[in-house]
C-alpha cells in the first residue's frame, strides 16, 4: 500500500484509537467495516482522505438540505463568528436569536408565538415534555403526568425523549431508568387490512386513540407524534387525516399535542412542516436537524402564548420554567439557520422538492416488481422499502443475516452513502441533488439490493 492510499487507514486507526462512534457497534469498526474518514465535503457529495466521492443520499442523517460547504450559509457562520460567538441567553439577547425567533414564528404553523432554544432534537423533546408537564402543574391540574406516545415512534435518546420512544433497540436496555408512556396504535399505512386506504387506517386508529383518551385524558399531558413519517422507526408513513383527527381529539379532552418535525420540517414532507398538511398547529412543535441546514446543532420548540403565559409570576411562586443549556440560542448557530431560511425565502425550494420527489417516484416504481421488496413507500422526499427473504409469503430475513448491513456495504462500495434502518432502505437527499444523482442513487440501490438479498 502506498503512502497515498493509506490516508484512510491512517485516519480510521488514529480514530479508533480514543473516538467513540454513535449508534455503532465499536469492534466492528476495528474489523470488517471500516470506517470512511471525510476532509471535504461539496453539495450532496462527500470526498474521504483518498479523494473517493461519495453521494449523500440520506443527508448525513436527515439534517443537511443545501448541501456541505453550502457557501451562503459558510459565509453567514463566518461573518457571525468574526462579530460574536457566543453569549448566554440568561439575561441577555442578541439579533441572530431574536431575528430566529420572528422569523420562525412567521412560517410556524398560526399561534406559535414563543420560542425557546437548545443544542440538538432530542433536547427539544425534553423541553417539550416538561413545558407541557409544568404547564398542568402550573394552571392548577398536577394530576396531569403521563404522555401519551405511538407504537413504533422515536423522539432521541436523551431519557425523557427515550422515555416516550417505543423501539426496543433502543429502550430496552435502560427501561429502569425510563419512564412508561400510554402507547396508541400507530396509524401506518402499511397496516392496512384489505381494501382499506391510508385514510381509513388513520380513521381506524383515531377510534382506537378515542377509546384511550376516554380513559386516560385525565392524567395525560399530550400526545406526542412525528407527523407523517415515522423516520427511525422503518420510515412509516400515515395519512394527513390522522393528524387532523388527532388535533380535533387533543382539543376535545383538552390534551395538548407535542409535534415532532425534528427529522420531518423544512420541506422534507413536500410542504415547510408536515402539520401544514393536515392545517394543524400543534401546541408544541419541536424543530432541529435542516434548522441550520445541517451545518451546525441547534433545536428550536415553539409554543404558544397561553402556554408562556401559565409561567409568568412573581419569583416566589417558583413557577418558572428554569430548564437551561448553555448554548441556547448560539448566535453562530443562529446566523446559519437565517441564511438556510433565507434560501427557502428566495428561491423556489419547495417546487425543487417536488420535481425531486417525482423523479425519485418515477425511478423506484420498477422496484415493486422485486421478489425481495415490500412496502414501498414515499412521502415529499423521504421513499423507503423493506428487504425481505419472501414478499409472496410476506417473510422477514432473520435479524442475524444482516441484509441490511450488506446493503449498505455494497452502496457504499459503489460510492452511495446509503445506511439502512436494519433491512428497511430509506432515501433522504438533500434538496441540493440532480436528477442524474437520483439516477445514480437507485441504480446503486437496485445493485445493492441484489447483493444483500443473494
Amino acid at each position: 500500500m502506498n503512502g497515498f492510499a493509506s490516508l484512510n487507514a491512517a485516519l480510521a486507526a488514529r480514530d479508533l484509537a480514543h473516538v467513540w462512534h454513535p449508534c455503532t457497534q465499536m469492534r466492528e469498526h476495528a474489523g470488517e467495516l471500516p470506517l470512511v474518514p471525510i476532509v471535504r465535503g461539496d453539495g450532496a457529495w462527500l470526498i474521504d482522505a483518498e479523494g473517493k466521492r461519495y453521494l449523500d443520499g440520506i443527508s448525513s442523517w436527515w439534517s443537511n438540505l443545501f448541501g456541505h460547504a453550502n457557501p451562503r450559509i459558510a459565509a453567514a457562520i463566518a461573518e457571525q463568528a468574526a462579530r460574536l460567538n457566543h453569549v448566554m441567553l440568561a439575561g441577555f439577547t442578541h439579533e441572530p436569536a431574536l431575528q430566529l425567533a420572528e422569523e420562525l414564528v412567521r412560517i410556524a404553523p398560526t399561534g406559535l408565538t414563543r420560542v425557546a432554544y437548545a443544542s440538538d432534537g432530542a433536547s427539544a423533546v425534553e423541553i417539550a415534555l416538561k413545558m407541557s408537564f409544568h404547564y398542568w402543574r402550573n394552571v392548577g391540574r398536577p394530576e396531569r403526568t403521563r404522555f401519551i406516545a405511538l407504537a413504533n415512534a422515536y423522539h432521541g435518546e436523551t431519557l425523557g425523549a427515550l422515555s416516550v420512544s417505543d423501539l426496543p433497540l433502543y429502550r430496552a436496555v435502560y427501561g429502569p431508568l425510563l419512564f412508561d408512556p400510554i402507547v396508541a396504535p400507530s396509524p401506518d399505512w402499511l397496516d392496512a387490512e384489505p381494501g382499506e386506504s391510508p385514510d381509513d387506517v388513520a380513521r381506524r386508529r383515531l377510534g382506537d386513540l378515542r377509546a384511550l383518551l376516554e380513559r386516560r385524558a385525565r392524567d395525560t399531558c399530550a400526545v406526542i407524534i412525528e407527523p407523517l413519517v415515522q423516520c427511525s422507526g422503518g420510515m412509516r408513513m400515515h395519512s394527513p387525516a390522522y393528524l387532523a383527527g388527532l388535533r380535533e381529539l387533543c382539543d376535545e379532552f383538552e390534551v395538548h399535542l407535542i409535534a415532532d418535525e425534528i427529522a420531518v420540517g423544512f420541506g422534507r414532507t413536500g410542504t415547510l412542516f408536515a402539520c401544514e398538511q393536515a392545517s394543524i398547529s400543534p401546541d408544541f412543535l419541536c424543530l432541529s436537524k435542516g434548522l441550520t441546514g445541517g451545518a451546525l446543532p441547534l433545536s428550536a420548540v415553539l409554543t404558544t402564548d397561553e402556554v408562556y403565559r401559565a409561567f409568568l409570576g412573581d419569583y416566589a411562586a417558583n413557577n418558572a420554567f428554569l430548564h437551561s443549556h448553555t448554548f441556547s440560542g448560539n448566535p453562530i448557530a443562529c446566523a446559519a439557520a437565517l441564511a438556510s431560511l433565507a434560501i427557502f425565502r428566495e428561491q423556489p425550494v419547495l417546487e425543487r422538492i417536488h420535481g425531486l420527489s417525482t423523479r425519485l417516484a418515477v425511478r423506484i416504481q420498477p422496484l415493486r416488481d422485486h421478489p425481495h421488496v415490500a412496502g414501498i413507500r414515499q412521502t415529499g422526499l423521504i421513499a423507503a422499502f423493506d428487504l425481505v427473504a419472501d414478499k409472496c409469503a410476506n417473510a422477514a430475513y432473520a435479524g442475524s443475516e444482516r441484509r441490511g448491513r450488506r446493503f449498505y456495504r455494497r452502496a457504499l462500495e459503489r460510492g452511495v452513502l446509503l445506511r439502512p434502518l436494519g433491512d428497511t432502505v430509506y432515501f433522504l437527499p438533500p434538496y441540493c441533488i440532480h436528477d442524474s444523482d437520483i439516477d445514480q442513487m437507485v441504480d446503486v440501490a437496485i445493485e445493492a439490493i441484489d447483493v444483500a438479498t443473494a
